[in-house]
């Protein structure tokens, strides 16, 4: 079905106008976005993509709605997998946790212009030559591969670390430190490139990368750029709400690169199957149609969205993911018993000291395995537990407390 001009031009208006009311009302005074409002306008953004689903029907019929519904979703997913990639450079950089929106609304348009050509490329790639399909899904099975690899091997890449990056380092003058949320300042007498351009720089090369994946991996589901297009633009959108929304939660999916590894490899096996049935290679069943079967949209959305399902509940409550809940829980209230003011209500204290106590009790079920794989460092862990332990003995002691100091020992 041929997409209007008018629907095109209306679609990216609305597109950019959602971009620049980000920009406006949200970004470009810095502050940290609170739990409530990033609840809100993540919400607002997924509904605005559910309702574009339902214009879709209505102006294209229900198998280009399909087919956008199971490209968000795919969309969706990977570009939570960018959100892990956003945390470790803003990380690495020490990005003021109020500079972070800007930074994020600069990767989420850079990702949508690098996936826009890409797909504009994609497309006229494959309108030419349908052995494209053959690389597409090669591309995915691979990528498939290596994220599995990655999740053996823990091995962790320096995204904040990458070779445009080393080389800015070496060419231009740059400072250790920020100037507000400035590109340059002057730094010795000299204009000087700051971290936040750097930090800008490292999140468009990785953006880069992500397209290379996340634009195959959309031609497996549909070959009609609109549809392409707006999924990818859409699952963008609430990108940077997401990330302050679900911030300390991304590391409790620590399964999630097994779920995407599952759906790319499915949709390159789409591909490869497709590409067979469409086959025009001479060296492959001497250039005729090779008669297998092929995948559709609707088995597609049920793998993908039955892949994502698993992924986040074994990622929960599967042992590993219980005892990183744990973990995390005795770390994050220890965190918050020892930022107490001195002056602090004993009530409050208490309450604290009770949390932590109870959520301790769990430790001894946690394997020795996942507390050397999960806790960063025991003797930081076993450090900050005994302050805690004893800044509430302390206040027993006095009388400041009504409780005595709860059994904190160590991570055993």
């Amino acid at each position: 079905m041929e997409i209007t001009s008018l629907q095109w031009g209306i679609t990216i208006a609305l597109i950019l106008g959602l971009l620049a009311y980000d920009f406006v009302f949200h970004v470009r005074k810095a502050h940290e976005p609170t739990i409530r409002e990033a609840a809100i306008w993540s919400a607002v953004y997924v509904g605005i993509a559910l309702l574009f689903g339902l214009v879709i029907l209505w102006l294209d019929g229900p198998t280009l709605m399909a087919e956008y519904y199971g490209g968000y979703i795919t969309e969706k997913a990977l570009s939570v997998d960018n959100l892990f990639v956003f945390l470790i450079i803003m990380g690495s950089f020490a990005v003021p946790r109020a500079d972070q929106q800007k930074v994020l609304l600069f990767g989420i348009v850079f990702a949508l212009i690098a996936r826009t050509a890409f797909i504009f490329v994609g497309a006229a790639a494959i309108n030419a030559f349908s052995w494209v399909f053959y690389l597409f899904g090669l591309i995915l099975i691979l990528t498939a591969g290596n994220l599995i690899k990655g999740e053996i091997s823990e091995g962790k890449e320096d995204d904040a670390n990458n070779i445009v990056v080393r080389l800015a380092r070496k060419v231009f003058h740059t400072t250790d430190y920020y100037d507000g949320d400035k590109l340059f300042t002057v730094h010795e007498g000299k204009r000087a490139l700051t971290p936040m351009l750097l930090v800008m720089v490292a999140i468009g090369g990785t953006d880069i990368l992500f397209a290379l994946d996340s634009i195959p991996a959309i031609f497996g589901l549909t070959q009609e750029p609109y549809i392409v297009f707006t999924a990818t633009a859409f699952s963008l959108m609430g990108l940077r709400q997401l990330y302050f929304l679900i911030d300390g939660l991304l590391d409790r999916l620590i399964y999630l690169s097994w779920g995407l590894s599952l759906i790319l490899a499915f949709i390159g096996v789409k591909l490869v199957l497709h590409a067979l049935h469409e086959n025009t290679l001479p060296f492959i069943n001497d250039g005729a149609h090779v008669p297998v079967v092929e995948i559709g949209i609707g088995a597609s959305l049920a793998v993908i969205i039955s892949a994502l399902v698993i992924t986040v509940l074994v990622s929960l409550y599967s042992p590993k993911g219980q005892a990183l809940r744990t973990i995390q829980r005795v770390q994050d209230l220890t965190e918050r018993y020892l930022a107490l003011p001195a002056g602090a209500p004993a009530e409050e204290r208490n309450a604290l000291a009770r949390q932590i106590a109870e959520a301790h009790a769990h430790f001894p079920r946690i394997s020795e395995k996942h507390k050397d794989e999960l806790i960063t460092s025991r003797a930081r862990f076993r450090a900050m537990l005994e302050t805690a332990r004893g800044q509430h003995r302390e206040f027993a002691e006095t009388g400041r407390v009504s409780t005595p100091s709860p059994d904190l020992d160590a991570d055993r």
